[in-house]
């Protein structure tokens, strides 16, 4: 891009002579520039300002249209071998009041947010993603190593949002969509529910064995208090068996608590070096400056031009 820095002079050396000083002639904004040079003040000294501006734009122009980056130093970013989606359920039983937390009542959602964002905080390196699932089940959050932007946004989550019922079955295959084609790095779900399958176009039986082919470890939490008759543990505990998981079962906020820290232990994080280099585009901050300039060079030439027709 740099070698069209001298195209502005090219162009002037191959323009006729008759052309350039026709179009010199037709340059004058205002009357007072027909007063300098009735004075008797050099034309090009009248000109240098805008000559200067030119070149300056242009410079900058042709600097932007070659894209500068500027690269930071190079570090290494702590990243993990695991790919790990959490489902949320969020179906209207979950708004039940049976779990207890510090001295209180607060329902089964509450709860789970209270202990999946500790969990999620504790994941150093790994991806994690996070579906909420209802009626339908939905891509809440892509994987990413934000766990700060997963926490906001789990906090913002009603219950009901989804749908009132349950779709297990669902939200394991949009789990096997969205992780399947992740590479090689360990894949695993953690499935959070306090009810049965009731909606949605798979079975969770038949989800779990399409997740197993693509190595998809599953942990089940069933949640709910001791009274519940609404969960379906026989189906949550052979979705984990198919897959080389788990089942557990949380009656309170303590027990909720500890089955993420077990998780922990079976799935710990996997933390490797990787070098990263931050880079960032430069042209936006040169267009800016050109704007910048092309204003201060017209503004005054508008305002002259009104001052002389008053």
């Amino acid at each position: 891009m740099f070698l069209f820095l001298p195209l502005p002079i090219l162009v002037w050396l191959v323009l006729p002579e008759k052309t350039r000083s026709n179009q010199s002639a037709l340059r004058t904004p205002s009357i007072k520039d027909f007063e300098s040079i009735a004075g008797g003040s050099d034309y090009s000294q009248l000109n240098r300002p805008q000559l200067l501006f030119s070149i300056l734009i242009w410079l900058l122009l042709v600097t932007a249209s070659a894209r500068p980056i500027w690269m930071g130093y190079v570090s290494n970013l702590k990243v993990a071998g695991r790919d790990l989606m959490l489902a949320v359920d969020l179906s209207g039983s979950m708004g039940t009041d049976d779990f207890i937390y510090n001295g209180r009542y607060i329902d089964r959602l509450s709860a789970a947010k209270n202990v999946v964002t500790k969990f999620v905080r504790r994941r150093k390196g790994d991806r994690i993603g996070l579906i909420v699932f209802g009626s339908r089940a939905y891509l809440y959050v892509p994987l990413t190593f934000d766990s700060k932007i997963i926490n906001t946004l789990l906090s913002e989550t009603r219950v009901g949002m989804a749908g009132d019922n349950t779709a297990i079955g669902d939200a394991i295959g949009l789990a096997v969509k969205r992780l399947q084609k992740k590479g090689k790095s360990k894949r695993v779900l953690i499935l959070l529910t306090d009810g049965k399958n009731s909606d949605g176009l798979l079975l969770p039986e038949k989800a779990a064995e399409i997740a197993r082919q693509v190595n998809l470890v599953i942990y089940t939490i069933g949640i709910g208090s001791p009274h519940s008759q609404s969960l379906n543990e026989k189906s949550l505990r052979k979705v984990a068996s198919l897959t080389s998981g788990k089942y557990f079962r949380a009656q309170n906020s303590n027990e909720l608590d500890e089955i993420y820290a077990l998780i922990d232990k079976y799935e710990p994080s996997e933390v490797k070096n990787s070098p990263y280099q931050p880079s960032m585009a430069l042209f936006y901050w040169l267009l800016v400056v050109v704007f910048a300039l092309l204003f201060l060079w017209i503004t005054p030439r508008i305002v002259s031009e009104h001052t002389a027709h008053d």
